[in-house]
């Protein structure tokens, strides 16, 4: 017989057992009620794309971190694993361009794969939660995506957080404005992009080692950390970039989101412009935004933007398309540190243990478990090998935070009753058969 195997997982992924996919389940579905709600339409894609599908998509930058998959004997193709649940739309909508009908309203809850670094909040395996519009150039859609991203967290109980918005265009401008050249912008986004982990000093160390001239890494940085209140922050920025069309048109965007956030009673509370915000993937063209929990550092919770021109690499014409991509897992870690989640989450989907006294009774305890699933109770009826141990059923409910136990022994089946406790007070009641269910319901409040 050969050696046992030691068993462990790859860095940067995880297993789920019951109790912990029960509260995955909870945020999961929630995010789901809400994509509804917001009249959000499902999609499905594969876990493997071709290899071109994905790369020249991302930016040098993440594209390291695309995991390539090949079975070389039968694939002639070079194919890799999702990096993100994006451009696997963009080739889905240029794919499917005559079955889809625009304005086109998808969400996908779905696992994706990244070669990073593992840490807290940061995973090589992980789900990504997207909703996106695809054919809808105003910036109705983008205030949107802000008004879905700011329900559902108020709905999972986060209690403080604020959306933070910036637009690419305006990015560019400020570029021009302060000096650096159209080559050098990419540079600048990757730089920028750090300010919140390096802050600005570290950011105009890295601008020079990148070879922008100390002048327009000082005019950058002094743009960057314009503030204001609301739209106050728009204005003072546009008094200094009235001769660059691409910041004018930038601001203009962001002016009419704001509107639009305001008629679908997004409080300005939720949401700020900040010019620093960048997100480092290479495909967005107009207003980018991520959400940040106050207080803590895990890093962004949802992340997203316009890309315009995403779906034009996969047919002979673009489609406006805007997004936005739900950090699950950091969501998730969150909930846990901060008891976010509701009490009836608990460590089982079991209702009721329906116990076995022995042999003798066994017949009549799985008629009634028969009984109560018919009934939609969710109910375990007690399994073992072993002696049939009243009190190790118990424990075995207690362990399991099963919260109530039904007990049909000799006496109970002569009289045609159940005996049901409820653990958690030591409430217990008796029933008949017929009445069951229902005061099982009731136990359960």
């Amino acid at each position: 017989m050969s050696a046992s195997i030691k068993p462990r997982l790859p860095k940067g992924f995880r297993d789920f057992l019951p109790e912990t996919m029960l509260k995955r389940d909870y945020v999961i579905n929630t995010i789901r009620e809400v994509f509804h709600l917001y009249g959000f339409e499902p999609l499905q894609t594969p876990v493997l794309e071709l290899r071109e599908t994905l790369f020249g998509k991302y930016g040098e930058d993440a594209e390291q971190l695309i995991f390539e998959a090949q079975h070389g004997r039968s694939d002639k193709d070079p194919l890799a694993m999702r990096y993100d649940l994006t451009v696997p739309l963009a080739r889905v909508v240029a794919q499917y361009e005559n079955d889809i009908k625009l304005p086109f309203k998808r969400y996908q809850i779905a696992p994706v794969w990244r070669g990073e670094r593992p840490q807290r909040g940061r995973y090589r395996e992980f789900f990504q939660c997207d909703a996106d519009i695809v054919g809808v150039a105003n910036m109705s859609a983008d205030a949107e995506l802000i008004s879905l991203t700011v329900a559902i967290l108020r709905k999972l109980g986060f209690p403080a957080f604020t959306v933070k918005i910036n637009n690419r265009k305006l990015l560019t401008g400020m570029g021009q404005y302060s000096g650096v050249p159209d080559e050098q912008l990419p540079d600048l986004y990757r730089s920028v992009d750090k300010f919140d982990k390096i802050g600005a000093d570290g950011v105009k160390k890295e601008l020079i080692e990148r070879g922008i001239s100390d002048d327009s890494v000082s005019r950058m940085v002094a743009l960057l950390q314009t503030h204001g209140t609301g739209l106050e922050s728009l204005d003072n920025i546009e008094d200094v970039m009235d001769r660059f069309p691409a910041a004018m048109e930038g601001i203009r965007e962001l002016r009419e989101m704001a509107q639009h956030m305001d008629n679908l009673g997004v409080s300005s509370e939720f949401y700020e412009f900040d010019f620093t915000t960048v997100r480092g993937l290479g495909y967005y063209t107009g207003p980018i935004f991520e959400t940040i929990l106050k207080g803590e550092t895990i890093g962004s919770i949802s992340g997203g933007g316009r890309y315009n021109d995403l779906i034009g690499m996969f047919r002979r014409e673009s489609l406006p398309t805007t997004g936005v991509s739900l950090g699950i897992e950091r969501i998730i870690d969150l909930m846990d540190d901060m008891k976010l989640y509701p009490a009836h989450i608990s460590g089982t989907v079991v209702q009721v243990l329906v116990t076995i006294f022995g042999e003798e009774t066994q017949s009549a305890s799985t008629k009634l478990a028969a009984e109560l699933r018919q009934a939609g109770i969710n109910t375990e009826l007690y399994m073992d090998d072993g002696k049939m141990k009243l009190g190790k059923q118990f424990t075995h409910a207690d362990k399991k935070r099963i919260p109530l136990v039904a007990t049909l022994g000799a006496d109970e089946i002569a009289q045609g009753i159940v005996k049901i406790k409820r653990l958690s007070d030591g409430t217990e009641i008796s029933a008949t058969r017929a009445e069951a269910a229902a005061k099982i319901r009731e136990l359960l409040g």
